[in-house]
């Protein structure tokens, strides 16, 4: 996985290999740890030396300073000692332990082979590529150890509690054909495109995604609506997420070669645009600017999750609230800024009641700024640097 904490280097990257005491052991860790600087200090002064940037470096130390005492009390010590987002698989020879924390920021799942091998990950879409059988949710706050030849144990370091799932994983991260926090992604974001009809009906001739992002939300707006769907741009698929790339120039070149207007098609209509949201605006703004050269005549948007004025601390790759445009421009000025005839973002009741579940169970602090575990403030993507 690239690194939300640390550079995107080979060093980075996952899953990350050590060997301690003649055992090998792997970790890989979807999420960000909150108070990893403090803990990588700490562990610094008393001797620990680390080779890469990554917070997931820091478990692994506290595993190693911790395995004297049995499996069990070695998880449950390193584990009380970590704040913030992780949902976490480790490997050694004949074990894998899968580690989901108490809020449940990130998805986990546990899916099992046709040869009855047992199968951890993030979302249920894998399990389908290799024909695994989707068994359960890692529970929030659930240590899931699976050893060769022994009986699958659990155990709950932490006191019970609500979760906060990420609901961004329902707005834009997560795929599709997923189902996560128990609710289906494609469904989820048809939903959100229809509540947003009801919310910001525009008069256009068509309504038109831009690829691939926001197909499904635009889909179910056109459904709810009656306008019809259209896609006036075609993607180029060998082109990966302009949003997760790590630099603004690697993304600004994406944007130019990944989306190409139809422009014979476009000419002179009133467009509505769907996206599934808008971080720094960089992207959007080249876009519409592609229509305006292509002839369209207005270009109005909607957008299927409310405005992103806080930073992510929680594995979300905007962890710096200056990198926001929603955090220094209302509505009227990112319209002007992305050059468009209208903009309209889905309510945050709205985004809720699309996926279906407890509002009281998101974590929603990418939108209200109430953030369920306090972060450290100074942190940034290389602070471990």
């Amino acid at each position: 996985r690239y690194s939300t904490t640390g550079a995107s280097t080979f060093t980075n990257t996952q899953p990350l290999m050590v060997s301690h005491k003649g055992k090998t052991l792997a970790v890989a860790h979807n999420g960000n740890l909150v108070n990893s600087i403090e803990l990588r200090k700490t562990l610094e002064e008393s001797g620990s030396i680390f080779q890469t940037t990554m917070d997931s470096e820091v478990v692994l130390h506290l595993m190693a300073r911790n395995c004297d005492n049995g499996l069990d009390e070695a998880l449950a010590k390193t584990f009380q000692q970590l704040k913030g987002a992780y949902s976490m698989l480790f490997m050694t020879e004949d074990t894998m332990i899968a580690v989901r924390d108490p809020d449940g920021f990130r998805p986990l799942c546990l899916g099992r082979l046709t040869n009855g091998g047992w199968v951890v990950a993030s979302e249920t879409c894998a399990l389908d590529l290799i024909e695994a059988e989707y068994i359960r949710d890692i529970e929030p706050g659930e240590v899931l150890i699976l050893k060769k030849d022994e009986e699958m144990r659990s155990i709950h370091p932490w006191p019970k509690q609500d979760p906060h799932y990420c609901i961004f994983e329902q707005v834009y991260f997560a795929r599709p054909d997923s189902d996560v926090f128990g609710s289906n992604v494609y469904e989820a974001r048809k939903r959100m495109g229809r509540i947003l009809a009801r919310e910001a009906r525009i008069d256009a001739d068509i309504v038109m995604p831009f690829p691939d992002s926001g197909n499904y939300a635009a889909l179910g707006y056109a459904q709810e609506s009656g306008i019809p769907l259209e896609f006036g741009v075609i993607r180029n698929h060998y082109v990966g997420r302009t949003f997760i790339q790590p630099t603004q120039s690697m993304r600004d070149f994406n944007v130019r070669v990944k989306l190409n207007p139809i422009r014979s098609f476009l000419k002179g209509k009133k467009v509505m645009i769907v996206e599934d949201s808008i971080i720094r605006g960089t992207t959007g703004k080249s876009r519409v600017r592609a229509l305006r050269e292509a002839g369209v005549k207005e270009v109005h948007m909607v957008v299927s999750c409310p405005p992103t004025r806080h930073a992510c601390y929680y594995g979300i790759d905007f962890p710096s609230a200056s990198q926001l445009i929603a955090c220094s421009k209302n509505i009227e000025e990112i319209a002007e800024y992305l050059g468009l005839d209208s903009l309209h973002y889905l309510s945050l009741e709205g985004l809720v009641e699309a996926t279906g579940l407890n509002p009281k169970h998101f974590c929603l602090a990418c939108f209200d700024g109430k953030y369920p575990i306090e972060p450290d403030q100074n942190f940034h993507k290389n602070a471990l640097a």
